[in-house]
């Protein structure tokens, strides 16, 4: 085990350029100094400084040595501050996973209940279901929202409830969505430019089954896992594209998108999923409790 009071007597002699204003700065014995040094050297089995004229200077071990040292100490020097700061205001800390290719709009709107909380910290992850229900159950979330219920496994212990199943709208660019494009909506999806969440998805699955069903064959000009970044390609006039109705209206006001037509034959599905231990967060309790409309 590395001995960081050793250490920290090392930076300071590397700081202070010799061991005598670094015994002044310490106010202890430039003998006890010197050897609290030397056994660091020994346990690492590398000199860490030589001498130059009256003073120290770093070997290429000990430059090395002093980055890393100035790295601990200064972050040693951050927790203090981060703790003082918590001792006084309190932080409402809430980690929340959210899986690639879930509306980030209606995520918003399923986490609108918690965020004027004073004090609140949200963290969100994006990235797979599986490694997020993964994080969760190690605890490094305290909340997972997915497209799908978590999958059974009896070592997890994870709980899942169905908070949103929302309609989905298609909107795009002004120079897609004319009058004609409107009155014959859904057919007129044929002959449009599409922008579609990627297969791994679970509104993709629906939407797929919703075109067979219309027979219908769409041109995907594009599929993105990121439902933001598909909303910017879609504003910045490359096509039509689908989005849940819960959250959906701010996507109205976005410059140049216009809506194209109502499906609420298809539903984006936000399943909430957490631990047992998630269940008595407070947080996680105000989320859970909202009945969003459009919920079937």
């Amino acid at each position: 085990m590395l001995n960081y009071r050793h250490l920290h007597y090392f930076w300071v002699v590397a700081k202070e350029g010799g061991f005598v204003r670094a015994a002044e700065r310490l106010g202890m014995a430039v003998q006890t100094v010197s050897a609290q040094v030397r056994e660091l050297e020994r346990s690492m089995g590398l000199q860490l400084l030589k001498s130059a004229g009256r003073g120290v200077t770093l070997t290429e071990a000990g430059k090395v040595a002093f980055l890393r040292a100035d790295e601990i100490f200064q972050l040693g020097q951050g927790l203090s501050d981060a703790v003082r700061a918590t001792a006084a205001a309190p932080v409402a800390r809430l980690a929340v996973g959210l899986s690639d290719g879930l509306s980030k709009l209606a995520a918003h709107a399923v986490l609108a209940p918690v965020l004027d909380t004073p004090q609140l910290r949200l963290v969100c992850h994006e990235g797979e279901a599986a490694q997020l229900l993964g994080e969760l159950a190690l605890h490094q979330l305290d909340l997972v929202l997915t497209g799908q219920p978590a999958p059974y496994n009896a070592s997890l212990r994870l709980t899942s409830q169905l908070l949103v199943d929302s309609p989905v709208d298609w909107y795009g660019p002004a120079a897609f969505v004319n009058k004609s494009a409107i009155d014959q909506f859904p057919q007129s999806l044929a002959r449009l430019p599409v922008l579609l969440p990627t297969v791994h998805a679970a509104l993709r699955g629906r939407l797929d089954r919703w075109f067979d069903g219309l027979g219908l064959q769409p041109t995907v000009v594009g599929e993105f896992e990121d439902s933001a970044l598909l909303t910017v390609f879609a504003a910045g006039g490359m096509g039509v594209f689908p989005v849940s109705r819960l959250g959906g209206d701010e996507v109205a006001l976005t410059r140049g998108l216009k809506l194209l037509g109502r499906c609420d034959e298809v539903g984006e599905e936000i399943h909430a999923i957490r631990t047992r231990r998630g269940q008595h967060h407070p947080l996680v309790q105000r989320v859970m409790a909202v009945k969003h409309s459009g919920l079937s």
